[in-house]
């Protein structure tokens, strides 16, 4: 499979958060093995990259109260540090001036990312987590009509066995939704 400049492909950096390290109760266990599949991509997507973020909305409604009612924690201000892009992508995006794109939604596919990437994009899908923002954003960008490339090794989930769970869920959507296991494969 061949992605990448070639093709037009953007590269979807997603989610690479402070909130996602360390002792967050959101933490990714994997996330810095994610990151540095994602930095072995960055080079090749030069002028086609995007970071997206996950924040919190102003005010929660309909079924997100109760989400933040479990996660009290996140529910701040989209300046707050907690929702910052880790380093190396924080420099990154600044460095190469690529988008970011925040969203207080898990999946990121939407008007913001669309008016970034263009109708029927190639996308190359990183980041975390592959369970929840990683799988919300390739099945709506899959059924919006873009073609959609998860690299496994440049994402990340709660856990080994959601990850894995998440992957096997987005192999089931071929060839809306291809899934390469390595960046080597890109």
């Amino acid at each position: 499979m061949s992605t990448g400049l070639s093709d037009g492909s953007w590269l979807v950096v997603i989610d690479m958060q402070q909130v996602f390290t360390g002792e967050s109760p959101w933490s990714a266990p994997r996330y810095d093995h994610a990151g540095a599949g994602i930095e072995r991509l960055l080079p090749r997507f030069t002028g086609r990259t995007v970071f997206t973020r996950f924040v919190a909305p102003d005010r929660p409604e309909g079924a997100w109260v109760p989400y933040y009612r479990d996660w009290p924690f996140a529910l701040v201000s989209d300046e707050d540090p907690l929702y910052a892009l880790t380093e190396p992508f924080a420099s990154a995006a600044a460095d190469r001036n690529d988008p970011v794109v925040a969203e207080p939604t898990f999946g990121k596919w939407g008007t913001s990312l669309q008016a970034v990437v263009g109708d029927h994009p190639r996308l190359v899908l990183t980041g975390v987590s592959t369970d929840c923002c990683v799988l919300s954003t390739a099945l709506a960008a899959a059924d919006a009509g873009a073609h959609v490339t998860v690299v496994a090794d440049a994402c990340a989930a709660g856990s080994d066995e959601d990850h894995e769970r998440a992957l096997a869920v987005m192999r089931l959507y071929a060839p809306l939704i291809t899934v390469v296991g390595t960046v080597g494969e890109v």
